[in-house]
């Protein structure tokens, strides 16, 4: 009785496991702050759109964006540290709504130049984000929030986005 009960369960856990896919998720809404953490070394947490994940700057692979302030409280910074010139600013919209058509609508864009980093963020831009190893992201910033808390500059950006993991410009649309 138990060889078969064990059989059974065996097979059971066999084909539940096989149903899994792991499929990445390409796409989301997502904030991150320029708050530093740690004792020294000091690190700041990110975006890495290959994983999805938030990640410490001292991880391997980190964060493909951070966010910054370039300390007078009005330009937001989104930047980089894999010394690519890897932003383009595709547009900036007067609302919500046109700047959400604008990212659904993108799926081909032409980029001619880039930018060391996304300067001067603010909601109702669209960027596109390249990677060093040429994978795309696109971007769309919802908010942000400039101020002082605890005697520091502080940043914070949420943005929708969605990743082309296949190396190609071409997102798919909506």
């Amino acid at each position: 009785m138990k060889r078969p009960l064990s059989v059974i369960l065996l097979l059971l856990l066999y084909f539940t496991g096989c149903n899994k896919t792991d499929n990445p998720k390409l796409s989301g809404i997502d904030t991150i702050n320029n708050l530093l953490y740690g004792e020294g070394p000091y690190y700041a947490i990110g975006l890495n759109f290959s994983t999805a994940e938030k990640v410490s700057t001292l991880k391997d692979p980190g964060p493909d964006i951070t966010l910054e302030n370039d300390g007078t409280l009005i330009n937001l910074i989104l930047q980089t540290d894999m010394g690519l010139n890897a932003f383009n600013l595709m547009g900036e919209y007067a609302d919500a709504a046109s700047s959400q058509q604008a990212f659904n609508n993108l799926t081909s864009p032409v980029v001619t130049e880039w930018a060391d980093w996304a300067f001067s963020i603010k909601p109702d831009q669209v960027w596109i984000y390249r990677s060093g190893t040429e994978h795309y992201a696109k971007i769309r910033i919802i908010s942000t929030i400039s101020e002082t808390r605890n005697s520091r500059d502080y940043a914070e950006c949420t943005f929708e986005w969605v990743y082309q993991p296949d190396g190609t410009l071409t997102f798919p649309g909506k």
